[in-house]
């Protein structure tokens, strides 16, 4: 009888050794084990041509083109004839433009390629409202203009070029892209002044969110625009606030999740079908004229999930139309539970979505030092994303990003006497996971330079090109003694060099990246986590540690041969039988040989 690959494999012996406080940190020797046998190098230009590539061949680095690098100096201010497009620019400021832009990016695209990033994803790039309540759209969330490039970054012409440079290289461009709400230009006469500006200084809740049912009972706010800002949404129909559902702020709960006004952004409303439509072409639009290789789409929950069922299909197709047949979108739901997540690729339609799950499951185990099996329940409920067009193996992954804050703060935080060999080992070890579990990694920009930050938001986007910000340049940076008031595009940095090296396996063996996962072994503290990576013809074994002691595991494989990809401290093989000792906050890999697979089929 032939024996498949995809079978069900058990583990056979417990873990000999438990984890301990990493308060004890600086007593403990992180050794560096995890080295692969043969580094392959591979790039984005060894890859198949980005457009036939499947997303789960790429590697995404996540950037944020304001705080990356200053190609063009003349931009800085922002637009010199669209007043509501101009200024904001303070390089002292964490809640300014500094200056980066879309030639600073393209300068600095062998940078990317050569650290193994097959896909960049840049935060909103559209024209925003340059300056509201206590700072500026440097991060592009406050848009506009959705037919024009934000002028602090650049034009039209110079995304296009950025767009072609990267295709030579064979990297993809994906935009972030917004739905859900524009800038804050509609006022409520019940709780603004006439001019506005009573909102300034304030935060969210100073509009009480009305509920759908005082709606229904007239109980409504009174829209209006603070002259001169009536027309400057393009394209014309988001002028007229009857297209908004103008019911006061978002509680973050309830039905408010999806009416309410984003922290005061104005909420589009995306039950009208007009709306709908018009969102629809916006977007379309954009893929006509820039032919971008996807989008990421923020605010996805905050969005009626029947939008979604119509906007997703109808942008895939006109993609395809334009010659982009592996368009790829995947969607921005903020939550780490999995049955909730995948309603959005299922229900909503979308191919995909960010892993906060993955994200959680990751900062549990490596940051609040929880068990394995954290990660191996998080798995356990891919089940939940599997439908016709997509499933588990398809989702985001990440560690970090600019709203939550940086792995190495959320880290240092928890941990601050840790020491710094350990911090970069828990460090390495999270992007192994992301690499090599399932989905497609995502790196955020300056994770590879060592940056940790001060918190979340405005602390977590700092300069890669040299800082004016005071509480950047105080940050204890990682692996280096520069600090963010250098420019930090060190390519001999050592998380730089070891997310190149990730990639470099990641892309050298496509069983790593598409494949079936399946769970071997894991447990209630720190230590291993195991899983098999299985194609019709190839199977990987994937085995971590978690702890701060050598961990030894004995698993029982369908094959007899399984040679080394990332070798462990030590391994064993009899009667397929694989024994490893893997060191402290390490991990390995190993493949089944062609002849064993060959033979065991042959049973």
């Amino acid at each position: 009888m032939k024996n498949s690959l995809a079978l069900a494999i058990a583990a056979v012996m417990s873990v000999s050794l438990a984890g301990c406080s990493s308060e004890k940190s600086d007593t403990v020797e992180i050794i560096e084990s995890s080295a692969a046998v043969e580094w392959h190098k591979v790039s984005a230009q060894n890859l198949a041509p980005y457009q036939q590539r499947d997303v789960r061949d790429e590697v995404f680095y996540f950037v944020m083109p304001d705080r990356f690098e200053n190609g063009d100096v003349n931009n800085d201010n922002g637009s010199a004839t669209k007043l509501e497009s101009r200024g904001g620019f303070d390089q002292t400021d964490t809640g300014y433009y500094h200056g980066g832009d879309l030639q600073g990016l393209q300068n600095k695209l062998p940078y990317l390629h050569d650290m193994g990033i097959t896909a960049i994803w840049l935060t909103p790039i559209m024209r925003n409202q340059a300056v509201q309540h206590d700072g500026s759209g440097y991060h592009g969330y406050w848009v506009v203009d959705f037919t024009e490039i934000d002028p602090h970054l650049g034009t039209n012409e110079e995304l296009k070029t950025l767009i072609e440079e990267a295709h030579k290289l064979n990297i993809k461009v994906f935009f972030d892209i917004i739905a859900n709400h524009t800038a804050d230009v509609i006022k409520y006469k019940e709780c603004h002044g006439e001019d506005g500006k009573q909102w300034l200084g304030e935060t969210a809740g100073l509009c009480d969110y009305k509920t759908l049912a005082q709606v229904a009972a007239g109980d409504t706010y009174t829209p209006f625009v603070v002259s001169g800002s009536d027309d400057i949404k393009v394209p014309a129909w988001l002028n007229d606030s009857k297209y908004y559902h103008n019911q006061g702020d978002s509680t973050w709960e309830g039905e408010s999740a999806v009416y309410g006004d984003f922290a005061g952004l104005d909420d589009i409303d995306t039950d009208n079908p007009y709306v709908v439509q018009g969102m629809i072409d916006i977007f379309k639009d954009v893929i006509t004229e820039f032919k971008p290789d996807g989008f990421r789409i923020d605010t996805v929950k905050h969005v009626n999930i029947e939008f979604w069922q119509e906007f997703s299909p109808a942008l895939l197709e006109h993609a395809k139309a334009q010659g982009i047949p592996k368009f790829f979108m995947f969607g921005e739901v903020y939550s780490a539970d999995p049955e909730y997540l995948s309603q959005f690729t299922t229900k909503g339609n979308l191919q995909s979505i960010l892993d906060f799950g993955f994200q959680s499951a990751v900062q549990a185990t490596l940051v609040d030092q929880q068990g394995t099996d954290v990660m191996a329940k998080l798995f356990a409920a891919d089940t939940f994303y599997k439908d016709a067009d997509s499933d588990a193996s398809m989702l985001v992954n990440f560690t970090g990003n600019h709203d939550m804050g940086r792995f190495a703060y959320l880290l240092k935080s928890k941990h601050p006497q840790m020491s710094e060999s350990e911090a970069l080992a828990r460090i390495k070890l999270s992007n192994a996971m992301m690499y090599f579990s399932r989905g497609v990694p995502v790196v955020y920009y300056g994770d590879e330079q060592g940056f940790v930050g001060d918190g979340h938001d405005r602390d977590s986007r700092q300069d890669m090109m040299p800082s004016k910000v005071p509480s950047y340049n105080d940050d204890d940076l990682l692996g280096t003694t520069a600090t963010t008031a250098d420019a930090n595009f060190d390519q001999e940095h050592i998380l730089y060099k070891d997310l190149a090296y990730l990639a470099s396996i990641y892309q050298y063996h496509p069983g790593l990246r598409i494949s079936e996962q399946e769970t071997l072994y894991s447990q209630d503290t720190p230590g291993i986590l195991a899983f098999t990576r299985t194609t019709e013809t190839e199977q990987y074994l994937v085995v971590f540690n978690t702890a701060l002691e050598e961990q030894k595991q004995t698993f029982k494989m369908p094959f007899a041969g399984y040679e080394p990809v990332v070798i462990a401290k030590d391994k064993t093989e009899q009667d397929r039988e694989v024994k490893i000792n893997l060191a402290p906050l390490s991990f390995a890999i190993y493949k089944a040989q062609a002849q064993a697979q060959a033979q065991a089929q042959e049973e």
